[in-house]
């Protein structure tokens, strides 16, 4: 295909408009490159903290233990504190879900399963420090 002859007037003015859009396309790809390198950073100038904002653990129902006390459901993911909150009589298992997941007051819960006020507190204060020392125990030194 042979090109349409044009005198010299109309191909420089086609050169300069091809230049001056090649020029703009340039002129758009530096300033959107700059755009994206202000925003950009790169991993290794991340903290600890900023690189555990972009993480995300999946968790799967084989990976946690479920405990249940008045229909009320408590999760949990560690094996050590599991096998902790399971060896517990079911009466302060029930007292830890209903006051961890529920967020129940020591005399509601009382009123729910038929004790004082007084005894829910000691059973729920009593069992936290029995759980504490028995996780402290598998904890290494000055852990």
């Amino acid at each position: 295909m042979e090109a349409i002859p044009r005198n010299d007037g109309e191909q420089y003015r086609f050169d300069a408009f091809c230049k001056a859009v090649l020029r703009n396309e340039a002129r758009n790809y530096h300033r959107n490159k700059k755009r994206l390198l202000d925003r950009e950073k790169s991993f290794s100038v991340l903290s600890l903290e900023e690189l555990g904002q972009l993480t995300s653990v999946d968790h799967y129902p084989s990976e946690e233990f479920v405990f249940s006390s008045y229909g009320c459901d408590l999760h949990i993911d560690n094996e050590l504190v599991a096998n902790a909150f399971a060896a517990l009589p079911k009466q302060e298992q029930s007292i830890l879900i209903l006051f961890c997941v529920l967020e129940l007051g020591d005399g509601e819960i009382g009123d729910l399963m038929g004790l004082s006020r007084s005894a829910v507190q000691r059973h729920r204060t009593k069992t936290l420090n029995e759980l504490q020392k028995k996780l402290k125990a598998h904890l290494p030194e000055g852990g």
